[in-house]
């Protein structure tokens, strides 16, 4: 008699025949798992070692006009890759996809240390991030591959954990590598990791490959890439390289609106679309994503402006700056991982999100109120409450995603909400530095005689050295400029937590 189809990971009658074959599926976790967050690691050093090296790439390869564009460059092209990385994961297999992305940004990492000038240095940083965009994105995809949602919360916890530590010790290891080696040590310490991870991964890693027919939406990828282009060159130039009343700049912007509505109309109409915009009238998709951003836009930010803060306030070295941030990076690290754990038990996860965004928006609300006076201890707090907060939220956004998704979109989705916090980062750095600029020119000019001379570049070193009177001023100056950024930043996280409240509860897959 034929037997009624059934879904087997739900079916009590069959648990033990299903189980076999699924394990036996599975690569061996215990070494892929480690190459895997290897990878994440060094996608994500990358984004924030080269803080600390800045002042001496300069002083070796002069450009200092063009010093921005040495990070400018490697998130623009990360940022742009994001989605192709995705689709082509879904087209082709999620591992030589990866593969390939490794390559490309061991190539870079090499090229990128034996730069002989600024511009050299600038193009080669760009060419590693085309591989760096794609380390992130395809590796929480290549996690959803061999792992079920079920027993997915505790490896996302710990990738969390993983990414925020690079996030925060980034500029602490920049810092002590200049010190020790040399500069060109920053883009050298890859090449080692990557290529251990490049072997293990292709000995261990065998993902579900379907085989479909590759059409890639080349209109599509062109248009997204001149939208993201544009918007982050207007928020990362705006109020600093040109002023906000620039042609030139609000031309920029216009450019970048008609390539998103050039994207959106070529994404209704490809045969197989980058950014499906199916996924966006999916609930999910859409809340995760939108809270992504914001995310980014506040990770980032703090990240950016706390070390300042240090340095110029509290006369920390860099790398004394970099430890003063291991509450932040422990409170990450520790809250992924006991979430993570908490979601395979439960099966729910609705409700860290909507704690975590709280958490994130009372740490930025409380970073507000820093004087010069403040305690470092006091900082201390605040800083662990805020890494709570993100630990909370980051990887559940995934998991949540990749729990409502189809398989075939798994790539995809991901990517896109990985896409959305790079957005996020990128504008709220830019965003932010616009900000924290004007508040300390404007409250500059109030506080100092306009005949008063500052030298061109105020570094930490040299504002301690100005006499004791103006160093007050420009230090009181400083502190208030931080407030308006940490203010306006918990407003901003604040859409992030009503965003929380809409997400719903999905029973977590169990194939």
């Amino acid at each position: 008699m034929k037997q009624p189809v059934t879904n087997p990971s739900v079916d009590p009658a069959q648990p033990d025949r299903q189980a076999a074959p699924v394990a036996a599926e599975h690569p061996p976790v215990r070494l892929l798992f480690p190459a895997l967050l290897l990878v994440m690691l060094l996608a994500a050093l990358d984004q924030t070692i080269v803080s600390t090296a800045l002042p001496t790439i300069v002083g070796e390869l002069g450009g200092l006009n063009n010093l921005s564009w040495v990070v400018t460059a490697y998130l623009l092209s990360s940022t742009i890759v994001v989605p192709l990385y995705g689709k082509f994961g879904d087209l082709f297999g999620r591992k030589i996809v990866l593969q390939t992305a490794i390559v490309v940004f061991l190539v870079g990492s090499a090229l990128c240390g034996i730069a002989q000038n600024m511009t050299q240095l600038i193009v080669l940083r760009a060419l590693q991030g085309l591989g760096g965009g794609g380390l992130l994105v395809v590796t929480m995809a290549a996690i959803a591959d061999v792992i079920p949602p079920a027993e997915r919360g505790r490896f996302q916890g710990v990738f969390g954990g993983v990414f925020g530590l690079a996030t925060v010790i980034g500029p602490l290891l920049g810092g002590f590598l200049v010190e020790h080696l040399t500069w060109r040590w920053i883009f050298y310490i890859n090449l080692p990791l990557g290529v251990v991870s490049l072997l293990v991964i292709g000995a261990v890693f065998k993902p579900r490959v379907q085989q479909v027919k590759h059409t890639i939406d080349y209109m599509g990828a062109a248009f997204l890439a001149g939208a993201l282009t544009c918007i982050i060159l207007f928020t990362s130039q705006g109020g600093t390289i040109l002023p906000w009343t620039s042609p030139q700049l609000w031309f920029t912007l216009g450019i970048g609106l008609v390539s998103i509505w050039g994207f959106i109309h070529e994404e209704r109409t490809a045969a197989e679309p980058i950014m499906p915009l199916e996924l966006f009238k999916q609930r999910t998709f859409l809340i995760s994503s939108l809270a992504s951003f914001i995310i980014g836009v506040s990770l980032f930010g703090s990240v950016t402006f706390i070390p300042l803060y240090l340095q110029v306030v509290k006369d920390s070295t860099p790398s004394q700056a970099g430890m003063q941030m291991l509450p932040m990076m422990g409170g990450l690290f520790i809250m992924s991982m006991v979430t993570g754990r908490i979601i395979s038990k439960i099966g729910k996860y609705r409700i860290f999100p909507i704690i975590g965004t709280f958490l994130v928006s009372v740490a930025m609300l409380l970073l507000s109120r820093l004087q010069i006076d403040t305690p470092v201890r006091v900082m201390y707090l605040y800083m662990g409450l805020l890494g709570c907060g993100l630990g909370m939220v980051m990887q559940v956004l995934v998991l949540a995603v990749q729990n409502t998704v189809e398989f075939k979109h798994m790539g995809v989705a991901t990517s896109g909400v990985t896409l959305f916090r790079s957005i996020g980062g990128s504008i709220g750095v830019a965003g932010f530095g616009a900000v924290f600029s004007n508040g300390l020119s404007a409250r500059l000019e109030k506080l100092i005689p306009p005949d008063t001379e500052l030298p061109h570049a105020l570094g930490p070193t040299a504002i301690h050295q100005l006499p004791e009177a103006l160093r007050n001023d420009y230090l009181h100056a400083f502190a208030g400029a931080l407030h308006t950024v940490y203010l306006s930043a918990a407003c901003v996280v604040v859409l992030a937590f009503v965003l929380a409240w809409l997400l719903k509860d999905h029973p977590l897959r169990k194939h």
